[in-house]
C-alpha cells in the first residue's frame, strides 16, 4: 500500500530565500556569538573597568548571545517550515462516511433529519 500519493499535476514552487538563509545559518550563528565575545574581550583587555561594571557588561553580553541563538533557532524553524510547505502536495485517501446513504447528495448542516 502506498501511503504517500502525490497530487498529479502539482508543480513545486522554486526554492527561494529560505534555502539561502538555511545555508548561511551556521555562519550567522558563529558570527553572532563571536562578535559580542570579541567586544567583551577587547573591553576587558583595553579598558580599565571596575570589576562590578565589567560583571554587568558580561551579563549583558551573555544575555545578548542567548537572545541571538534563540532568534537563529526560530529563523531556522521558519525556513524549514517554508521549505516543507513548498514541497510536493499529497492526496489523502477517501474516507467513506457510514452515516450518509448517497455520497453524491449534498448534506446541509441545518438538516435535522441527518442527525
Amino acid at each position: 500500500m502506498d501511503y504517500f500519493n502525490k497530487l498529479p499535476g502539482f508543480r513545486r514552487s522554486p526554492a527561494g530565500l529560505e534555502w539561502q538563509i538555511l545555508r548561511r545559518l551556521h555562519l550567522i550563528t558563529l558570527l553572532g556569538t563571536l562578535l559580542p565575545l570579541l567586544f567583551l574581550a577587547a573591553i576587558y583587555l583595553l579598558a580599565g573597568m571596575e570589576p562590578r561594571d565589567f560583571k554587568l557588561l558580561a551579563i549583558f553580553v551573555i544575555s545578548l548571545i542567548i537572545l541571538h541563538w534563540t532568534l537563529v533557532m526560530v529563523l531556522g524553524i521558519a525556513c524549514s517550515i517554508i521549505s516543507l510547505m513548498k514541497g510536493p502536495a499529497y492526496v489523502a485517501d477517501a474516507y467513506h462516511r457510514p452515516d450518509v446513504d448517497d455520497p453524491d447528495e449534498p448534506v446541509s448542516p441545518f438538516d435535522v433529519r441527518s442527525r
